[in-house]
């Protein structure tokens, strides 16, 4: 059987029954049979692709930087060069198979991305996205245009100029919105002012870019007559109509018939499947391209339970498996020993330059327009030269019709490669914002005053953490003198996927349903808390989400915490409880970023345990019921947990125990003959910061116990210990009517009271007595939270030599005042 090949002069001659191999110990050579032979050249993609993405990593390159890379390493520009291993492992006879496979997963791919793609964010756009897209095209456009007569060597080809200039101009001024979402999000720009207007305009700049890819792709496939090139037109309409006006109200009925909750049956999925390959058909066959069909198709699908379910079984496989398959290809089809000559590398380097300053001027006069700073619009600039998938589809598009020839081709390939490529470095360089310059004072609950706004950070990782936040919220009482904002901040793993930075949160936006599993979970968290603050007074809630890796998970969380001025970052312990009662891990990434928030954070933060104080404590509305216990040994932690909750005292269904830990007899005849061994003019000139923090917690105790000594929702206990095991024993003594204890984390703070505790505790992350707590051993199930008291290097006690404790124990009188409490 022959088979031409469409772009050299080759006869390639096999035997169609050269499938699957007999076996090598018939003599049969597997690399001669075309499965074995795909699977080894898919094999070699993925390892490769792999490779450059763990090279890469350390500089926050795009994955298609790093895919497109991995296709040159095994193309005719390194490994190809050796003639053995090209006509063994890609020899001219698999070029139908594997390039077949690449374009049945692209075409897939732009499915997904269509089913994505939320319609309806391009109405909430704002004039500043538009006008900096429109800009960011048309300067580059403009230089593929000037460009395009030093790229063409061949004026007698049959493909016209003008569509060699439309091509050239297309993948100069697009922007991939997929690879730009991606590099955001590694730099922490997802949730600022840059980020969002970066996104939109990308956005946009996408969808234009695919308009003009279907018109440029019509004008190249007719070239011959101006009435077959309207026909193509015509008819892309027409079957744009049939998927707005015949397959979406399909898919609308279909989603309608299935119940609620229920999956969508096998029969509908392969059908939808199906029609993927049947509309790329279609549009083949009409003059388009098959990938039109297919992204107007996944167009067409509505966002919600259908869209999430088609996702779900398909991103990954398409993405992680076929797609690199796609930019391998485009590697493979690059050859860069045919860039020679200065003048031709000169005219490369000419057009990444003309092109970048073409994005960066645009956008700089948008910039000037809407009054924003220069280097902002600069930075807006760099980022929407990021190039990707689009570009990769207009080259390969533009090859098989040879509307550039090998060497154009492998041009376009690097000022691609490059124009990405920069686009972190130079981010770095010229955008830094100074989130960490940030000072601001009432980074404590302690310092915090009783008559001003109380801001948290609350971290939530799932749905199943939010009703314990909110009764922890509800408990903390905001008033009319200390109203709470809460920043609800949900954490998103940052995956290969884009769709999740399609994320909008805005409330006056009608409902509209979830387009996957992560935006699902957002809409719910979101209404949780939305909903507890339409019935509850004097508390306003700013939803937010973070889309990061988990290592880097805990910046954002710092950030946002310094950028808001918060007093009190509360995240979920990485343990939950069972049905039995025991504590299982839930994913250990989650201590990892609690870790490091305690290391960074630049206020206070709690981990709070959830052992069942989102049970039914609800008394009339939302109005709850708490039995709290503050256990005091002393040191800053234990002070912020007691302020905390002298804070919830003021709620009317809130009763406080407070449970001090004296030393015993045997500690202080320790602590006299420690004191004995000091010199003694250093005890007459110097206090130690142990005696300092001593006299800070006396005072605290004292004003809690004269201004709510006769309070009978406060109880005063005090217990005599002498040693680890006394601590444990009257902890265990205590009355299993508490759903909540507030502890100190007991940072720096090495107490005999709690010695030989630490040896046993599992979790050091939230202290000796915090782990005892939480601990399957301990009896009382009850929710912990576990209290760090942000401390700033700069005014720490030791070294000072001034004997007046005035001088070193703050002020207390901002400490709350229950409202309509006798003093």
């Amino acid at each position: 059987m022959g088979e031409a090949n469409k772009t050299d002069d080759y006869i390639v001659c096999y035997a169609p029954t050269m499938i699957t191999t007999n076996g090598i110990w018939q003599g049969d050579n597997p690399l001669d049979y075309s499965l074995p032979l795909f699977i080894l050249q898919l094999t070699l993609v993925v390892v490769a692709t792999r490779l450059f993405v763990f090279i890469l990593r350390p500089f926050r390159q795009p994955r298609v930087i790093a895919e497109v890379l991995g296709g040159l390493m095994l193309g005719p520009s390194v490994l190809g060069l050796n003639k053995a291993f090209a006509d063994a492992v890609f020899p001219l006879r698999s070029v139908m198979v594997i390039e077949t496979m690449a374009n049945i997963g692209l075409l897939y791919f732009l499915f997904l991305v269509g089913v994505e793609m939320d319609v309806t964010v391009m109405r909430s756009v704002g004039r500043k996205a538009v006008a900096a897209a429109i800009a960011g095209m048309v300067l580059p456009f403009t230089v593929g245009v000037a460009f395009s007569y030093l790229l063409s060597r061949e004026p007698d080809t049959v493909v016209n100029h003008g569509t060699f200039i439309l091509f050239l101009g297309v993948a100069l001024s697009v922007t991939a919105f997929p690879v730009l979402a991606r590099i955001l999000a590694e730099l922490k720009l997802v949730n600022t002012e840059l980020g969002r207007i970066a996104l939109s305009a990308a956005l946009i700049n996408d969808v234009c870019a695919w308009v003009l890819l279907a018109f440029a792709i019509a004008l190249a496939e007719t070239e011959t007559t101006t009435l077959a090139s309207l026909w193509v037109l015509l008819s892309s309409a027409a079957f744009v109509g049939f998927c707005a006006y015949g397959v979406r109200p399909a898919a609308v009925y279909l989603v309608k018939k299935t119940p609620e909750g229920e999956s969508f049956s096998e029969f509908y999925i392969s059908l939808i499947l199906a029609g993927v390959m049947v509309s790329g058909f279609i549009t083949d066959a009409l003059g388009t391209h098959a990938v039109f069909g297919a992204f107007v198709f996944g167009l067409s699908i509505p966002n919600g339970p259908l869209s999430y379910t088609l996702v779900e079984k398909l991103e990954d496989f398409v993405s992680g498996l076929l797609l690199p398959l796609f930019f391998a290809i485009s590697g493979l089809k690059t050859n860069l020993a045919l860039i020679q000559g200065s003048h031709t590398w000169a005219i490369l380097i000419l057009v990444i330059l003309l092109a970048c300053v073409g994005k960066i001027v645009g956008t700089l006069l948008v910039a000037l327009f809407y009054q924003m700073p220069m280097h902002e619009g600069a930075a807006l600039g760099i980022l929407m030269n990021t190039k990707g998938l689009v570009e990769m589809v207009v080259l390969n598009v533009g090859k098989d019709q040879k509307v550039f020839d090998e060497e154009s081709f492998a041009i376009m390939v690097v000022i691609t490669v490059i124009m990405t490529g920069i686009v972190v470095p130079a981010i770095s360089v010229i955008y830094r914002p100074a989130k960490n310059s940030i000072y601001y004072k009432r980074r404590t609950i302690e310092v915090s005053k009783s008559d001003t706004e109380f801001r948290v950070l609350i971290c939530v990782h799932t749905p199943r953490n939010v009703p314990t936040m909110i009764n922890v919220l509800e408990a903390s009482n905001p008033s009319k003198n200390s109203p709470i904002c809460v920043y609800v901040l949900h954490l998103v793993e940052l995956s290969g996927r884009t769709s999740a930075m399609l994320i909008v949160h805005n409330s006056a936006k009608p409902d509209i349903p979830a387009i996957n599993r992560t935006e699902a979970q957002s809409d719910h968290i979101i209404k949780a808390f939305e909903n507890y603050e339409q019935h509850t007074s004097y508390i306003s809630i700013q939803p937010l989400t973070a889309i990061s890796p988990y290592s880097t998970m805990h910046e954002d969380i710092c950030n946002l915490a310094a950028d808001k001025r918060v007093s009190l970052i509360i995240v979920p312990f990485h343990k939950q409880q069972t049905v039995d009662g025991g504590m299982e891990a839930t994913n250990m990434a989650y201590r990892a970023i609690n870790q490091n928030v305690l290391a960074n954070a630049p206020c206070s933060v709690g981990i709070l345990v959830d052992r069942g104080l989102s049970g039914s404590n609800y008394v009339v509305g939302n109005q709850v019921s708490h039995q709290v216990a503050v256990l005091f040994f002393g040191g800053p932690d234990d002070r912020e947990a007691l302020c905390y909750g002298w804070r919830m005292v003021e709620h009317p269904g809130i009763n406080l125990t407070l449970m001090r830990f004296v030393p015993g007899d045997q500690v202080e005849q320790v602590n006299q003959k420690q004191d004995n061994d000091v010199d003694e003019p250093r005890v007459l000139t110097v206090q130690t910061d142990k005696d300092i923090q001593r006299q800070l917690d006396d005072r605290l105790i004292n004003e809690l116990r004269t201004r709510c000594g006769e309070d009978g929702s406060v109880d005063y206990v005090e217990k005599v210990v002498n040693n680890g095991e006394d601590t444990v024993a009257a902890i265990r003594e205590m009355d299993d009517i508490h759903d909540l204890f507030i502890v100190g984390r007991g940072q720096g703070m090495l107490s005999p009271l709690t010695a030989g505790l630490t040896d046993w505790s599992e979790c050091p992350e939230i202290g000796a007595i915090g782990d005892l707590l939480a601990s399957s051993d301990f009896a009382a199930t009850a929710s912990v939270l576990v209290l760090q008291q942000y401390v700033d290097e700069a005014s720490q006690y030791e070294g000072l030599e001034t004997p007046d404790m005035e001088d070193r124990i703050p002020e207390l009188s901002h400490c709350p005042t229950p409202p309509g409490r006798k003093v």
